[in-house]
């Protein structure tokens, strides 16, 4: 049999439930032979079921059918009373049973919470259907997720997170849990001390970063028993993905070996490597030790951990190689892809190539195609791991004819915010499948730094797997707020659509200026859309107010906004020092050093917000209290300074109780104090003392061992609408006129600017806009409102975006029916700047329902922007 690529290692592993594999030429597609399956090849998914909804199994029947044309491939229906699930594995089984769940009972299982009392009886399923997947890869996790979110993780969670993968078709999971011990049994064999080894190791929530060779040491050492105990939990979390059907991505060697090794092999070849304040060593690929050492990892990996033939491996993640010299950038590729295969013949190397985009200068096509050329394609899987913001495939002719997987990160950091780039997945991943440029896109990924706060990202993007039909943005997050809450609510479905236009859109990364080091400069104005959101959650609360699903929501959605709003109250602090107004500043500082601690205590109401219970769950990894002061040191420092230097702070930043009260409100008080001193002295800003102070301080912090609340407290609803009745009138629209809140149309919009930005009440804001642009979009420019009845208009204020000396052209435009208009204002020719308080046209009231806006001409350039459109009787 000839060598197979990554998309069937999975398959030999199913236990049952497929075959042989053959392969046609090199590179081809392969084709599945079906074997006869063994007995009980169903108990795996029945057991899933089992444990996401106990007692509910007999009322599932589960049975294998063959893939589809070599794809996977699932059935649902209904017979004698029971949802029979087929697939060709358990995973094409149990993603059936989400889709079951999500489509047919309006249930869901997040990682955020779950809402799963299943209907009883069961919804039939008439007729049956019948899916089958395109991507044949579904990659999940980063490694910078194994800091982030899983470095603490025991068992009892890690299952129901691989549950969770399973339900959702994950095939291709990164598994990387417990490589610590295979290196220190390669260290035992090249002759290193357990001392030695001990030196090289990383904290817990820094281990990734070793294993990408960023750095060693930093934050060790690791507790004595360790390594023993996460190659245990790896056991469990490998023998569990295997037998769902996955195929886990084991660690492969890179190169990156510990610095001592140059005591024990001095006349070894390394190369030092920086990134950011570390360095660490590489040993040459041409150096004989380098395939000695190679063959150690492979050998101790294996024989603790088997092997599924799929090796991660990215030697300079974030750094440049030590040499651009082609021939040499072959022999790396060659070294690193024979160090896995000359143990394993079926092996498959699957490389982050986010070294061509953070190294872009170095990174040029010729080095790119030397280094992936080196290794067969049908030996290498490429991640393209930023495609909803910078894909790679377009600059690399598609990874020089690679296999590679459009990836999504979503998350950096593993920070709390609202956002994802929905309209990405559903608009720039088929346009790449369409692609004659597209090459061999063979599946998708989710390749987040952490699991994040976006449970709608996770399910769109897995389910974009199986869907071959456009999706209707619309529709689905309708049927998502169904799926997420157990039935329709016309308030939760309008709060999503809000969701769906002010934070799903790409670009969207959102963080408070609280979570950031303090200073006097403006952040970003905040988004008063999301207000509203909130607000209809709040009504929709006394029918979902139930639902954990809701109530985690309704947090997240809240915590937004008024992190979010904190950037107006941080506005008006600097105004007043600006002004050397002492009442003001003082009051403000009172109002803005308050909203943290209203903050921290609705996030205290769910255990998802809580810095307690991540400080807590690292400590139980420490037997000694020497050894619980170190995880807790780890788990304080990653979140707040990382590193020695400030070049990392706040990175991994989180809106978590604790944190915003016990972390951030602290650091920003010691600031504002620094400031109404000043004013108070008659003196300047001591800014470089308050700094050091600042740096000072927050070292200290990482040291302290004060505990958080680890379990939640207070009612989530209650708090919500607490906080509502305190701060909802600063959410007011700034205008409101017959146009406020109003159903929209428009000719087109530009990304992330929608049609509902130019009624939504606020015209002070330039970062709040309908907008397009004739030039992407030739045709007329139009915008238009439904009043939703007739109603008398005299007066028509449009408001373009301002700031300069432009200005536009327009008509306004009324109609009864939506189908035949009268001109009511034509301004074709003006020439007026555009202002705040816009263009005021005024005409005879007519009775009208709809109002058009057409925008005939801007003097700055081809796009056209409507920032606020009111109107009024007379």
């Amino acid at each position: 049999m000839k060598r197979f690529p990554v998309c069937l290692a999975a398959v030999v592993i199913l236990a049952g439930w497929m075959g042989a594999v053959e392969s046609a030429a090199a590179g081809a597609e392969m084709r599945l032979v079906v074997q006869p399956r063994s007995a009980g090849t169903e108990v795996p998914v029945q057991e899933l079921i089992e444990r996401i909804a106990p007692g509910r199994a007999k009322d599932f029947v589960v049975e294998f059918i063959p893939p589809h044309e070599g794809k996977d491939v699932f059935e649902i229906e209904s017979r004698g009373g029971k949802i029979v699930l087929r697939g060709n594995s358990p995973l094409s089984a149990a993603f059936g049973l989400k889709w079951y769940l999500k489509h047919y009972c309006r249930r869901q299982v997040s990682l955020d919470a779950k809402q799963l009392v299943l209907p009883d009886p069961l919804p039939g399923v008439e007729p049956k259907l019948r899916r089958t997947a395109w991507a044949k890869y579904r990659y999940f996790m980063n490694y910078c997720c194994f800091g982030y979110s899983l470095p603490w993780w025991d068992w009892e969670q890690w299952e129901k997170l691989i549950d969770w993968m399973a339900l959702n078709g994950v095939n291709l999971p990164l598994s990387v849990t417990g490589e610590e011990a295979v290196w220190q049994a390669v260290c035992r064999r090249l002759g290193m001390s357990d001392a030695e080894t001990a030196g090289f190791f990383a904290g817990p929530p820094y281990l990734p970063f070793q294993w990408m060779g960023c750095l060693d040491g930093w934050g060790g050492p690791l507790p004595a028993d360790w390594c023993k105990r996460h190659e245990e939990l790896q056991k469990k979390i490998l023998a569990r993905q295997r037998e769902l059907g996955m195929t886990p991505v084991l660690q492969g060697f890179t190169g990156h070996v510990p610095a001592a090794l140059r005591q024990k092999f001095p006349n070894a070849k390394l190369h030092s490597i920086q990134w950011i304040e570390w360095k660490t060593y590489l040993l040459d690929p041409l150096d004989p030790l380098f395939e000695k050492v190679a063959r150690m990892w492979m050998e101790e990996q294996s024989a603790r951990y088997g092997s599924s033939h799929v090796y991660a491996a990215d030697t300079f993640i974030e750094m440049a190689p030590p040499s651009g010299d082609l021939q040499y950038l072959d022999r790396l590729g060659k070294a690193i892809y024979r160090g896995m295969a000359s143990h394993d013949p079926q092996a498959v190397w699957l490389l982050q190539t986010w070294i061509f985009l953070n190294q872009s200068r170095f990174w040029t096509q010729d080095r790119i195609r030397a280094f992936l050329d080196s290794v067969p394609k049908e030996s290498m899987l490429c991640l393209d791991l930023y495609c909803e913001r910078t894909p790679q495939w377009k600059r690399t002719e598609a990874f020089c004819g690679k296999p590679w997987l459009w990836c999504n990160i979503q998350n950096f950091g593993n920070t709390v915010f609202l956002g994802g780039a929905l309209n990405k997945m559903t608009a720039d991943l088929p346009a790449a499948r369409r692609d004659p440029k597209g090459g061999h896109l063979a599946g998708l990924g989710f390749v987040n730094e952490g699991l994040g706060y976006n449970p709608v990202a996770f399910d769109l993007m897995f389910e974009m797997a199986w869907r071959e039909e456009p999706v209707d943005l619309d529709g689905w997050f309708a049927g998502y707020a169904q799926s997420r809450y157990g039935r329709s609510n016309d308030r939760a479905e309008c709060a999503w659509a809000i969701l769906k236009d002010a934070v799903y859109q790409a670009p969207n990364r959102m963080r408070s200026v609280f979570a950031a080091v303090p200073t006097l400069k403006p952040g970003k104005r905040a988004d008063y859309r999301l207000a509203e959101a909130w607000r209809l959650l709040l009504d929709a609360a006394g029918e979902l107010g139930q639902s954990d699903a809701f109530r985690y929501d309704l947090v997240n959605v809240a915590r937004q906004v008024l992190s979010n709003h904190a950037s107006d109250l941080h506005r008006a602090v600097a105004a007043a020092y600006q002004a050397k107004d002492l009442p003001a500043l003082e009051d403000a500082t009172r109002q803005f050093l308050q909203m943290m601690l209203d903050i921290d205590e609705l996030l205290l109401s769910r255990r998802e917000f809580l810095l307690g219970r991540w400080l807590e769950d690292a400590k139980r990894w420490g037997r000694t209290d020497a050894e619980k002061a170190v995880m807790q040191w780890n788990a304080r420092r990653v979140l707040t300074r990382w590193g020695a230097s400030r070049r990392l702070n706040d990175y991994a930043r989180k809106e978590w109780s604790g944190m915003v009260g016990g972390y951030y409100h602290e650091r920003w008080k010691i600031f504002l104090d620094a400031l109404a001193g000043a004013l108070k002295s008659g003196n300047a800003f001591p800014a470089a003392a308050v700094e050091q102070r600042l740096i000072q301080w927050e070292d200290a912090w990482s040291r302290k061992t004060e505990t958080y609340p680890s379990e939640p407290v207070g009612d989530s609803v209650a708090v919500a609408k607490k906080l509502w009745g305190k701060y909802g009138k600063d959410f007011e629209p700034e205008v409101s006129s017959l146009t406020t809140g109003k159903p929209v149309a428009c000719s087109h919009a530009l990304t992330p600017y929608p049609a509902r930005l130019a009624n939504d009440g606020g015209n002070k804001n330039t970062e709040r806009y309908w907008a397009t642009d004739t030039e992407k979009s030739p045709g007329p420019a139009w915008w238009q409102v439904d009043l939703e009845k007739e109603t008398d208009v005299g007066r028509v204020v449009v408001v373009g975006y301002y700031g300069d000396q432009r200005y536009y052209g327009f008509i306004v435009e009324t109609s009864l029916d939506g189908k035949n208009w009268k001109m009511a204002a034509d301004r074709r020719d003006n020439r007026e700047p555009s202002t705040k308080a816009g263009y005021t046209c005024k005409f005879e009231p007519v009775k009208a329902r709809y109002i058009r806006i057409t925008m005939t001409a801007n003097s700055a350039n081809t796009g056209r922007h409507l920032v606020e459109v009111m109107a009024y009787e007379k």
